[in-house]
């Protein structure tokens, strides 16, 4: 998971291929999924939205372990929210990446179907 990970992706890209690790299968955006689960927000930068979601701050922005730390609570945060607004029980990973990739218009929807899988699931 990373901030604005279409950017972010070409550098850790690089870094797995260069120490031959294998590149994860995939890199969930939690700006593309803040698009969704906070449309109300100003913007979708991580700095704006830590702020607008009061989330703790690191003393400085656009350094590796500050901004890691902030798209975790940011990530956190946005399973609560899921949670609290749909009825989520747990929020899982390709959820919110698939969210992301969801038009703004077909995101309730989306999410409301998600929902009642997991109730089915849990009942069966």
């Amino acid at each position: 998971m990373a901030h604005n990970a279409s950017f972010d992706q070409r550098f850790l890209l690089a870094e797995f291929q260069r120490y031959q690790l294998d590149v994860p299968a995939s890199v969930a955006c939690s700006m593309l999924a803040a698009r969704r689960v906070f449309p109300e927000s100003p913007n979708h930068k991580l700095g704006t939205l830590v702020h607008y979601l009061e989330l703790p701050a690191a003393s400085r922005f656009h350094r590796a372990l500050a901004d890691a730390s902030m798209t975790a609570a940011l990530w956190a945060r946005m399973e609560q929210e899921l949670r609290d607004q749909y009825g989520f029980t747990e929020v899982p990973f390709a959820l919110l990446h698939r969210l992301g990739h969801v038009t703004r218009d077909k995101a309730s929807r989306f999410l409301q179907q998600q929902v009642e899988r997991q109730q089915n699931k849990s009942s069966c």
